[in-house]
């Protein structure tokens, strides 16, 4: 098991790799690790699973009540309203309930929708990307440094 790294301590590429076979947390957690998963998305053209999550991931972080209205109403045109150029698959309920919210949106107004996709990667594209060729190809080249 890879133990956690101590703050300060740089981890190297070979160490990144193998954590990213660990968990999707891992994954997501390192910067490259989050752009390989993304192309690799992309190939299966299920990218705006994870772009909808980082973007739920930056909602968050926002505390101004102008920028918070100004993040939701762009994420819900991006990803949640029915004919979003990236719609992400959520079930009608929780599609509902956003749009009913996002005049006055509130800073967990998108975590139910968020742990769905969460889910969704958890269960199938991150399974995926671990057997795929692009990161078993990568964990090669990362083993023989």
């Amino acid at each position: 098991m890879h133990e956690l790294v101590p703050v300060g301590f740089v981890r190297t590429p070979i160490e990144d790799v193998v954590a990213w076979g660990e968990s999707l947390d891992q994954l997501l957690e390192c910067k490259t690790g989050r752009l390989v998963f993304e192309d690799f998305l992309r190939t299966e053209y299920s990218e705006e699973n994870l772009l909808f999550w980082l973007a739920c991931e930056d909602y968050k972080k926002t505390n101004n009540e102008k920028e918070t209205t100004v993040a939701a109403k762009r994420i819900y045109a991006e990803f949640v309203r029915v004919d979003a150029p990236r719609q992400i698959n959520i079930d009608c309920v929780t599609r509902e309930e956003i749009s009913e919210n996002i005049t006055q949106p509130e800073p967990n107004c998108f975590d139910r929708a968020q742990r769905l996709i969460y889910s969704l990667m958890e269960n199938d594209s991150y399974p995926r990307f671990l057997k795929s060729e692009m990161y078993q190809a990568l964990l090669e080249q990362a083993e023989q440094q």
